[in-house]
């Protein structure tokens, strides 16, 4: 899909306002990609970060969905905008587990107050086995 740049910095203004959420550093997550309508966010498997039966917290995969689709509409912002999740839905399908999680957003439908975000193809993959 093409998209309508409105901010030719976005990846530096998306980049830094990653580096500005206290709860990605907290859990340790990076943004490893950013381009036109996506985000990726990658996740390193801890200890800490599991529920009772050493699967990733749902609510740590929540977190990481969640930045991923709203750095994705970001892109698409023109300066000065700011991003705000209305509403996410996830269904799990599959425990989360490995060594690392990847979170990819992609814009849908850009719009000026409401953006549509999904997962991108892939979806959730563990890099490895734990």
């Amino acid at each position: 899909m093409q998209y309508k740049i409105l901010d030719p910095q976005f990846e530096q203004r998306v980049r830094e306002s990653f580096a500005r959420q206290a709860a990605m550093a907290l859990i340790g997550a990076t943004m490893t990609r950013v381009e036109p309508g996506r985000c990726t966010i990658e996740l390193p498997v801890r200890d800490d970060l599991t529920q009772q039966h050493k699967f990733v917290h749902g609510g740590v995969v929540g977190m990481i969905a969640d930045s991923a689709g709203g750095y994705a509409a970001f892109t698409l912002m023109p300066p000065g905008a700011g991003v705000l999740t209305v509403e996410f839905k996830i269904n799990m399908l599959a425990p989360a587990k490995g060594e690392r999680l990847i979170a990819r957003g992609e814009v849908l439908k850009p719009g000026r107050t409401l953006s549509i975000v999904a997962p991108m193809s892939g979806r959730w993959r563990p890099a490895a086995k734990r």
